[in-house]
C-alpha cells in the first residue's frame, strides 16, 4: 500500500505522508523567507523583532516577564535575551526589574516601539494575504485550523 502504515507505527522514508510533512516544512520556510524579506525591505525590521513587539503590544500593560515572552515568541531564553538586547539598543523596548521577584525582569514596549510596529503592520498583513491567505478559501482555512488544533498547541 505505497508505504502506508498504521497511524501508530513509525513511517518509512518512502511513505507519502513524509512527503506531506516535507511540503509543509518547505511552504513554511518559503512563506517566512518572503515575509522576512518584505518586512525588512518595507519597515527595516526583522521578523523576530516584529514578533516581539506584537507580543508585547498585546500583553497587559504592554509588558511581559522575559520567560513568558520567550515562551510566546518560541525562542530559548538565551536567544530572546540576545534579541531583546538588540531591540532595546534600537530604543523600541526597555527592561525593568520585577518588583515582586529580584531575579525577574520585564520587557516593556516603548512608545517608539509601538509606533514602529503600527507602521509595519499594514505591509506585513498584506504579505500574509499575498503569500498565505490568497491560496486558501475560508472553508479550507477553517478546516486547517481544526486540523492544527489536534496538535494541542495553545493559541497566543
Amino acid at each position: 500500500m505505497e508505504g502506508v502504515t498504521p497511524a501508530t507505527a513509525v513511517p518509512d522514508a518512502t511513505d507519502w505522508r513524509i512527503g506531506v510533512w516535507r511540503s509543509f516544512l518547505r511552504a513554511h520556510a518559503v512563506v517566512l523567507r518572503e515575509l522576512e524579506h518584505e518586512l525588512d525591505r518595507d519597515a527595516s525590521m526583522p521578523l523576530a523583532w516584529y514578533d516581539v513587539l506584537l507580543t508585547l503590544a498585546q500583553a497587559p500593560e504592554r509588558r511581559l516577564r522575559m520567560a513568558e515572552l520567550a515562551d510566546r515568541v518560541l525562542l530559548s531564553r538565551s536567544g530572546l535575551t540576545r534579541l531583546v538586547d538588540r531591540i532595546e539598543k534600537a530604543g523600541l523596548v526597555r527592561r525593568e526589574p520585577s518588583l515582586d521577584d529580584a531575579r525577574g525582569t520585564y520587557t516593556v514596549l516603548l512608545p517608539t516601539g509601538l509606533r514602529r510596529l503600527r507602521e509595519a503592520v499594514p505591509g506585513h498583513l498584506a504579505g500574509i494575504q499575498r503569500h498565505w491567505l490568497a491560496y486558501f478559501d475560508d472553508g479550507e482555512l477553517r478546516t486547517l485550523a481544526t486540523l492544527l488544533q489536534r496538535l494541542d498547541v495553545p493559541d497566543e
